[in-house]
């Protein structure tokens, strides 16, 4: 024969839903169901009250907060500040802002670097043989153009001076139409 130990020991199949109600109010004695239906409605009551001494003290809150100035954008503000402060004082954001540092440091050296070889190459190629034959020949033009050629002239110069003989020529021809 089995104890009564190894009978509480043995699973019992959980009911549900409809079934479980009806289960839990059988076992239970009238007597038992009314103290849990008025401890029911007792606890009801209290969070009843307990909502309305929250809503009270919220309340007392928000004037609070009015009366010294304190508005839902300044909150707002505030808490972005210390969240902030708070991801700043980390050990991960310290090394991230670390890193990305002297990610920049390097990626300035970089573009410097690369400035300079620009510049070199660009000097490389005014001082090559094509590009002096090409400024000869535009100083040439230009001599033919104006009618006289400038000693020493350079380049920029000689651009500079074919726009504007290019301009004088259209207002000529401009001042001529309208005439």
């Amino acid at each position: 024969m089995e104890s009564p130990e190894q009978d509480l020991l043995k699973p019992e199949p959980v009911p549900e839903g409809e079934d479980a109600a009806a289960t839990v109010t059988d076992t239970l004695s009238e007597e038992e169901q009314e103290n849990l239906r008025k401890e029911l409605e007792k606890i009801e009551d209290e969070i009843q009250t307990l909502n309305q001494v929250l809503a009270a003290k919220e309340r007392h809150l928000a004037d609070i907060k009015r009366k010294l100035g304190v508005t839902p954008l300044a909150e707002l503000k505030q808490n972005i500040s210390k969240g902030f402060q708070d991801v700043a004082s980390t050990n991960v954001y310290r090394r991230t802002s670390e890193t990305l540092s002297h990610a920049g440091q390097k990626a300035s050296a970089a573009i410097s670097t690369v400035g300079s070889v620009i510049t070199k190459k660009l000097e490389d190629v005014k001082n090559s043989p094509t590009f002096k034959s090409f400024e000869e020949k535009v100083e040439n033009l230009k001599s033919k153009v104006s009618g006289t050629k400038q000693p020493g002239g350079d380049f920029g110069e000689v651009l500079n001076s074919a726009a504007n003989a290019s301009a004088t020529e259209d207002l000529t021809e401009k001042d001529l139409e309208t005439q």
